[in-house]
């Protein structure tokens, strides 16, 4: 007998729920999204399920970060008390950005939604509640609803999907399905523009480990000035290329941008790869700044609310340097113009003068799944359009 989620629906550990994670992140892969982590609180309630879409051959040409666990593909593996399973294909459907190949691109969205897995079958069938994220996850909605029409589906709108490039098939799929998810939940009231329905959507901020404050560590640098960069989404290298020469005495680390070190880059710029999402905590920790270092000032308003990174820095006391369109209304963020040098010397400046100290409270990953389960329990979730 299936559990059904309402506003009496005890929400502790041990609730014995059936929950579903289509996603196009890896449940055990080391780099953390919000979708991680919400898993893990699941994993505290009831079974969790984690189905990992779009990996395929193709994907060595694309530097995935699961391409680590590409021998680990097509079988059932539990890591942390969560069901995980990459589910690899001879390719992928992506979105080749030409017109003229439209009508190939549909098939092969139409071959994957069709070809579906009998693991992902099965676990559709099984599930209480189905947690699809923004991305390719909806293409899987028809599905779902045909297999397990009582199942409770919620859509995690970690981005836009056009700022991360969804085809076309998959935006149209996930239009026709919008109106029919029993909830849609918004990191930031700056996404709502973008969702085709308004009477499902809440506003559940992503959350923050708050352990993370806890406890002392050493400090990864030596002596001097340290600013630090996390994270590749919209990388750009040449801010640094700028900075790293405006500021000498300044020592800028760069981790897992997914680059090599550009060449313009002064000797104060050390660059690394992936690492642990803790030990990634300890270099912010410890940072006199922290860099977001978008490439562009036309990146979406919501990364304001939603970038991991800049999120982590305010939580930790950390002072940033950023675009001045995701400064939002955080004082901690000092604004700059992407390739305009006087304006990230005097952002880094500002940031570096700056008081150490978070500018609001952030929920914990707890909270924020309270809210995705029950949302109706907490006036905050409610947007007003």
């Amino acid at each position: 007998m299936k559990v059904r989620l309402n506003e009496t629906t005890e929400l502790a550990p041990g609730t014995g729920l059936n929950f579903l994670v289509l996603s196009a992140h890896d449940f055990r892969s080391p780099r953390k999204a919000n979708i991680h982590f919400i898993s893990q609180q699941l994993a505290k309630r009831g079974q969790v399920r984690f189905f990992s879409l779009r990996f395929s051959q193709l994907s060595r040409f694309t530097s995935d970060p699961r391409l680590a666990l590409a021998a680990r593909a097509n079988r059932i593996e539990r890591h942390e008390q969560v069901d995980c399973y990459l589910w690899k294909t001879m390719i992928h459907p992506f979105n080749t950005r030409r017109r003229w190949l439209r009508v190939a691109e549909t098939v092969m969205y139409q071959w994957y939604r069709l070809t579906a897995s009998p693991v992902l079958r099965e676990w559709i069938r099984d599930a209480d509640v189905i947690l699809f994220e923004s991305g390719i996850a909806p293409l899987f909605f028809d599905l779902a609803k045909s297999l397990n029409p009582t199942a409770r589906t919620l859509y995690i709108a970690s981005d836009d999907l056009d700022t991360i490039g969804v085809a076309s098939f998959v935006k149209r799929a996930f239009q026709r399905a919008a109106p029919r998810f029993s909830q849609i939940r918004l990191p930031s009231a700056s996404l709502a523009h973008s969702i085709p329905s308004t009477e499902n959507l809440r506003l559940i901020p992503h959350g923050i480990d708050h352990r993370l404050a806890e406890g002392a560590s050493p400090s990864p640098y030596g002596g001097g000035v340290h600013a630090v960069s996390v994270g590749s989404m919209l990388f750009d290298p040449l801010f640094f290329v700028e900075a790293s020469r405006r500021f000498p005495d300044v020592h800028f680390h760069i981790i897992g941008c997914g680059q090599p070190a550009h060449p313009g880059y002064g000797s104060n710029v050390t660059v690394y790869g992936e690492m642990p999402h803790q030990e990634t905590v300890n270099w912010i920790r410890h940072a006199d700044i922290g860099i977001a270092p978008y490439q562009s000032e036309q990146v979406p308003a919501y990364l304001a609310d939603t970038s991991m990174k800049l999120i982590q820095y305010d939580f930790l006391g950390v002072p940033a340097v950023c675009p001045t369109a995701v400064v939002g209304d955080y004082a901690s963020r000092f604004g700059y113009r992407p390739g305009d040098g006087d304006s990230i010397d005097a952002a880094v400046r500002k940031a570096l003068e700056a008081p150490r100290g978070p500018s609001r409270r952030h929920l914990d990953w707890s909270e924020v799944t309270d809210r995705l389960l029950v949302p109706e329990r907490f006036e905050d979730t409610e947007i007003r359009l």
